[in-house]
């Protein structure tokens, strides 16, 4: 069913006249014989590449951390999606093959890497080697293509006012890309183990072009400039001239998504395509920049897949209840049913297709009233 309604909804936005561009980074990390290993990350590519899988595996940060990212090959979002679900399902088998014993892809590597970060050093370590605990996330990043080929998110507002379609679903959406409990952990890293100077893992749900839904336009996370192109290089192979084509590059990174076995990536780019044709449809009518809200929005994340005994009471709903009782989700894939079945006369698809893939996801969980406060053991 998840298939499918990926089929429908990349059919509704081509009836619009738009193609969505969806892709996915994955951190994870590896345990090997003796903790040292070098990694042959072109043998690893090619083992992908021969899968049909459009990504590669590069070094990531920490001590034995890796990253997946995906390449720009023009796939659709289903293709996509298969593309990070086989990624999951055979990266273990790859690195195993070159002596790596287990590969983690789970929220937080306890006790990964040791090391503290100099204070306003990104780079440059102390002699204090307390255990620093590795969280890997999980990204999607979007775009939007008109049929010209070209990225409008830079057009009338439209990368404003998906950003902000997503930050207001991802809270009653949380349980899609936090899909299990030590999910949550992650997001209290910093917090509990004072590793802010140390980690840049987001933990609320926060807008800009440094949140955890950031919108990239002229600038990057880290005021870096975007789109930069080189022009011209001197003899010592240093730029000499750069263009910053940033409307090319420009898109939204939803970087609140958590490594996890569990991780449903087609349930994600269903997510991602519902908020596509929200903006979308908004953007048709001319309205994004009048409708979009006038200040900078930022939530707190749920505590727990659970409802818990919070002090908080805007936090005792878990991510589960949260999914439950919103219809944002299945209404927005039913929708697109009705005007698709109404264009093609299409009776192959259940009624109420978003109710339908709704249900599957809610039914791999069990969902107790109270969930036990999390214990954390401190380093």
């Amino acid at each position: 069913m998840f298939k499918k309604a990926i089929v429908l909804l990349q059919e509704y936005l081509d009836s619009l006249g738009f193609k969505a561009q969806i892709h996915f980074e994955l951190e994870g990390c590896f345990k090997a014989e003796g903790n040292s290993i070098d990694l042959n990350f072109n043998a690893i590519n090619k083992a992908l590449s021969r899968l049909g899988i459009d990504g590669e595996v590069v070094t990531e940060y920490w001590h034995n951390q890796w990253e997946y990212v995906s390449l720009f090959n023009g796939q659709s979002p289903l293709k996509e999606a298969q593309n990070l679900a086989k990624a999951i399902h055979y990266l273990p088998l790859i690195f195993s093959q070159q002596g790596v014993t287990e590969t983690l892809i789970k929220p937080v590597v306890w006790s990964g890497d040791r090391g503290k970060l100099a204070r306003a050093s990104s780079e440059i370590f102390t002699t204090d080697t307390r255990a620093v605990h590795i969280p890997n996330a999980i990204q999607i990043n979007v775009s939007v293509l008109n049929k010209q080929g070209r990225n409008i998110i830079a057009d009338n507002c439209l990368g404003e006012y998906l950003q902000q379609c997503f930050i207001n679903t991802s809270l009653c959406c949380s349980l899609l890309y936090l899909p299990e409990e030590e999910a949550f952990d992650r997001l209290k890293l910093k917090s509990y183990y004072g590793l802010s100077e140390e980690l840049c893992s987001p933990c609320d749900i926060s807008g800009g072009h440094q949140g955890s839904v950031a919108l990239y336009k002229q600038l990057g996370k880290h005021n870096q400039n975007m789109g930069e192109e080189t022009l011209l290089l001197d003899q010592h192979n240093q730029n000499l001239i750069t263009q910053h084509n940033w409307h090319k590059t420009a898109r939204i990174e939803h970087r609140l998504g958590t490594s996890s076995l569990k991780y449903n990536s087609y349930a994600n780019v269903l997510f991602a395509l519902l908020n596509v044709i929200d903006a979308l449809e908004c953007y048709l009518q001319g309205q994004c920049e009048t409708k979009l809200a006038s200040h900078q929005y930022q939530a707190d994340l749920p505590e727990s897949l659970y409802n818990t005994d919070s002090l908080k009471p805007s936090n005792n709903m878990g991510a589960i209840e949260l999914f439950r009782r919103s219809n944002w989700f299945s209404d927005g894939i039913n929708k697109v049913q009705l005007v698709m079945r109404s264009i093609n006369n299409d009776e192959h698809l259940p009624k109420h297709l978003g109710d339908v893939v709704k249900q599957k996801i809610l039914d791999g969980y069990q969902t107790p009233q109270i969930a036990l406060p999390t214990h954390f053991t401190y380093a």
